[in-house]
């Protein structure tokens, strides 16, 4: 089901019902942009330690902005083992009320990407829900109780001056009591023309009519400042708070219900999560893992679960998120084991029952949910942790417990550690041998020459050791095999693996 700001206020209670009610929820996302090339060398590598990536995501995360969300939730409505899923695609745009103009960057490359697979840019842009962090929040209110409140948009500022003028032309032979209808207004239209409608005039009164309308009736100071202290003044601050914080809320409601959360490759999603609806992202690595620990106690990346299920039994090596939902739904994966739980949409939210649509938020939300179900099941099997004590459908819970030692581990890809532990030490990543180049007879080599050296033969990531060394990083054991093969005899690069007390610079300096 797709959500924008026009219907979003009149869903929220169901929403919340439904994250209330849900055994788990599963979520994913698209932006307008994965890594900046604002800075050098903020590409991810297998160099980077879990601080220096999050710095390096950090820089990115601040540059580009959240365009869809996807939110999938997982009911079982008491019929265990057969779960509903109510599916729920959110298109979003960053709240321009009241507040400093938000500033986002667009990557050609994610544009184009989404643009392939059928992203509306029209809805993101005209409909997208509003959003904004507890900061954001803070400048908003401190403005509207001190009457500093101002329309930031050029376009806003259009359509509320020609809604001025046409009250100001009518005003003037109205009587009291009167009313004229302002029609046509969008979004944050139908409050910004009312509060500046409000300020602008006195003896004036307006209402939100719905449809896009807002009548406008004269009325004297006395009478004015009667409805101003009403209860049904649409204008309160507090709903002004309210209809600016947009998704926000949701967010806040997902943070009170501490809901398992599941997704896939997650790291991005918490660092938007963290930046564009709670705070923006601290300096501190530390600092941003407690947070999210706080905000979500128990969260499961099918990621890192697929990765472990490889390791341990015989499971395809995919790696896309479709395609792992493709291999757990194969009815010859495991013939003989307990059967997968029933995964059914609910009435409304059937649309990926018969059409993929693959990086789609909600599309992908939802098979990161359903391959949760079937991952956790085929786990418990090829482990052989399913025994005559367990039920043969199993609960929620017996679920987590199985996948206990996955739980709050997020997948970090190529870098020094495997995943990052939001409860705990993050465990390092166990790479093949480092690999050390040593340049003889070509003067002047730079780590992107070197680079393309060797990604003819296989992908290594490069860093610069001294003026005639450097050090290569793969993940692939038979990449580091063939580069000591092929460059045995080469008559300017010596390779050989790499050995800190012989290598190391600050070492060799120790002993000298």
């Amino acid at each position: 089901m797709e959500v924008g700001a026009e219907g979003f206020a009149r869903r929220l209670p169901r929403l919340r019902r439904r994250i209330l009610r849900a055994a788990f929820v599963a979520l994913d996302m698209e932006f307008t942009g994965l890594h900046s090339t604002y800075l050098q060398n903020n590409e991810p590598s297998l160099f980077d330690s879990p601080v220096e990536r999050y710095v390096k995501a950090r820089q990115s995360v601040q540059r580009f902005a959240l365009v869809q969300l996807g939110k999938c939730c997982f009911d079982t409505e008491n019929d265990f083992p057969r779960y509903v899923v109510h599916s729920y695609n959110f298109f979003l745009f960053p709240s321009t009320l009241g507040i400093r103009d938000v500033e986002f960057t667009l990557s050609a490359s994610s544009i184009q990407f989404l643009s392939h697979y059928g992203f509306d840019y029209n809805k993101f842009l005209k409909d997208g829900i509003p959003y904004m962090n507890e900061v954001q929040e803070k400048i908003l209110r401190q403005r509207l109780l001190a009457g500093t409140w101002k329309v930031c948009s050029n376009a806003d500022r259009d359509v509320l001056k020609k809604a001025i003028d046409e009250v100001t032309s009518w005003i003037a032979a109205a009587k009291e009591e009167d009313t004229m209808i302002l029609q046509d207004l969008n979004g944050y239209h139908v409050l910004e023309v009312q509060l500046v409608l409000r300020q602008a005039l006195d003896n004036v009164w307006t209402e939100p009519l719905g449809d896009k309308k807002v009548m406008v009736k004269k009325v004297s100071q006395e009478h004015r400042q009667l409805l101003e202290n009403s209860s049904y003044d649409h204008c309160q601050k507090k709903l002004i708070l309210l209809s600016a914080r947009g998704f926000t809320n949701l967010f806040q409601i997902l943070v009170k219900a501490k809901k398992p959360l599941v997704g896939h490759n997650m790291l991005m999603d918490l660092m938007h999560l963290h930046d564009k609806f709670y705070r923006p992202l601290p300096e501190s690595y530390e600092e941003f893992k407690r947070n999210i620990h706080n905000l979500f106690p128990v969260i499961i990346d099918t990621k890192t679960v697929t990765k472990s299920v490889q390791k341990k039994c015989l499971f395809p090596r995919v790696s896309s998120l479709l395609e792992v939902y493709a291999v757990l739904c194969s009815s010859n994966l495991n013939p003989k084991g307990p059967p997968c739980p029933v995964i059914a949409l609910a009435s409304g939210c059937s649309r990926y029952a018969e059409k993929k649509s693959p990086h789609e938020a909600g599309y992908d939300a939802f098979l990161c949910g359903s391959g949760k179900m079937l991952l956790k099941n085929s786990f418990r099997v090829c482990v052989r942790l399913w025994h005559d004590a367990v039920e043969a459908d199993p609960s929620f819970s017996q679920y987590l417990t199985v996948l206990a030692e996955h739980v709050n581990k997020v997948n970090f890809i190529r870098g020094g550690v495997s995943s990052i532990n939001f409860s705990g030490e993050d465990a390092p990543c166990r790479h093949p041998p480092a690999l050390i180049v040593h340049v003889r007879g070509w003067p002047g080599l730079t780590e992107r020459q070197i680079y393309q050296e060797f990604t003819v033969r296989c992908r290594f990531d490069v860093r610069r050791l001294s003026k005639n060394q450097f050090i290569l990083l793969s993940n692939q054991y038979k990449h580091v095999r063939l580069v000591l093969r092929d460059y045995r005899h080469h008559p300017h690069l010596q390779v050989s693996v790499y050995r800190h007390w012989r290598h190391s610079p600050s070492v060799n300096c120790l002993l000298q």
